[in-house]
Formats: C-alpha cells, sequence, structure tokens
C-alpha cells in the first residue's frame, strides 16, 4: 500500500486523503467532488487560507491585483507552471483588492508577489515577475 497525502481541495478546502501513486488519476474531493489538483491555479479567498497552507503538497500563491500590468503578463506563466508542477505543488492566486485582510496579513508591499507555503508555514517569497524558467529554476531552490 502506497503514501497517503492529505491534500486541501482547490474549491471547498476540504482535506482530502489520496494515495501518493494516484496524485495523476484526477483524484475528486470526498466533499465537493470537484477535481483537488486542477490543472491551472486557483483562487485564494480569505476564508480559505488556513486550510490550503495545509496538508502535505506545498503552495505557491501568486498575490496580484487587476490593475497591475506586470501581474496580469505573468499570469500566463503562472498558469504554465501550475501545469508543469501539477502533483508535486499547488498554485493559488491571490487577488489582494479583493482579499485585503489577507494581503495585509501575508505582509505584501509589492505586487506580484510569489509565496511559497509548506507543512502550514512560509518558507519562502518572491517580488516580481519572472519567465517560467526562472521560476521552476527558483522553485528547484526550495526543494520543489
Amino acid at each position: 500500500m502506497s503514501d497517503s497525502l492529505i491534500i486541501p481541495c482547490a474549491h471547498c478546502a476540504g482535506l482530502n486523503r489520496i494515495p501518493a501513486d494516484r496524485l495523476h488519476d484526477t483524484p475528486r474531493c470526498g466533499r465537493c467532488q470537484a477535481e483537488v489538483l486542477p490543472h491551472q491555479p486557483f483562487e485564494l479567498q480569505q476564508g480559505q487560507f488556513a486550510n490550503q497552507i495545509k496538508g502535505d503538497l506545498p503552495l505557491l500563491v501568486d498575490v496580484w491585483a487587476s490593475w497591475c500590468g506586470p501581474c496580469r503578463s505573468f499570469a500566463p506563466t503562472f498558469a504554465q507552471a501550475a501545469t508543469q508542477l501539477q502533483g508535486r505543488c499547488r498554485l493559488a492566486k491571490l487577488d489582494s483588492e479583493a482579499n485585503p485582510q489577507l494581503a495585509t496579513q501575508l505582509g505584501i508591499r509589492s505586487i506580484p508577489s510569489l509565496i511559497l507555503f509548506r507543512d502550514g508555514r512560509e518558507i519562502a517569497r518572491q517580488s516580481g515577475a519572472m519567465p517560467l524558467p526562472q521560476l521552476l529554476a527558483w522553485l528547484g531552490q526550495q526543494g520543489i
């Protein structure tokens, strides 16, 4: 029997136990039946934050705003990273305008900002947009 991982659902933040060897089988949430690991970044909301940073897969959060040109130009790169990292890291987008309290709680001073969480705590932070190879290299330095 393989090891199981605890992974929060991208849609309802419910915690799911998924066998490690089944991560690429499009697992469904036991609570809402949505895809637990979508192929694209999911929207992170204030009310889900505490559950989303839990679990056995790291969570990379892109903090952005609709008025930010570099944020908009970085969005396709972040979406490409989500596809490449599926099963190794979950990717979420946090709209700092729609979630100002959480952005303040996270100490966001500039956008775009990337924050990497593992085991419920922040382990790395990077400000500014970057090309996909640089993003993947930065994540590689963090053990992703």
